[in-house]
């Protein structure tokens, strides 16, 4: 039997503002909160099935599918923001600030699974950095460093 995941499909909607086709995470496997007072420290695994009816395969490119490289960026965001969001607090948004280091390693083509990492680097109140990564069976084939800005939704101002 499977365990439960950390934050189903329709938990990762109520945290996040992204929808079809940008909602680009399927379920949080696990979430580690950091040692200290603030964010630093907490890690997130969550996981993203890329099917071969993504709508970016017919153009990315029709002889040979690949998972566009900024969609793996936006993924690995995702995965930071939900770390970034409380499950059960205040409805937070979460903007990418920064992006550094990019790397692909390998492509990510129709049947993959994508585990996505992303760890907490510093915290700094509105502005935190993360370094994730992307693993297909075990292997890396994406890695970045984002830098995130944390602000209240709108709604939540009103």
């Amino acid at each position: 039997m499977e365990s439960q995941p950390y934050l189903s499909p329709f938990d990762i909607m109520r945290m996040l503002p992204h929808r079809f086709p940008f909602l680009l995470v399927d379920r949080v496997e696990e979430f580690v909160p950091g040692p200290g007072p603030n964010r630093a420290g907490s890690r997130i695994r969550a996981t993203k099935n890329v099917t071969f009816n993504e709508p970016f395969f017919p153009g990315h490119f029709p002889h040979r599918p690949v998972m566009p490289g900024v969609l793996l960026i936006e993924a690995m965001a995702q995965v930071a923001a939900l770390a970034c969001v409380e499950k059960d607090g205040p409805r937070m948004d979460v903007a990418i600030a920064g992006v550094d280091g990019a790397r692909f390693r390998q492509p990510v083509l129709p049947g993959d699974t994508l585990e996505i990492t992303a760890e907490c680097m510093k915290d700094r109140g509105q502005i935190l950095q993360f370094r994730c990564e992307a693993r297909v069976r075990g292997k890396v084939v994406s890695e970045v460093e984002i830098m995130a800005k944390m602000f209240p939704l709108r709604s939540e101002l009103q």
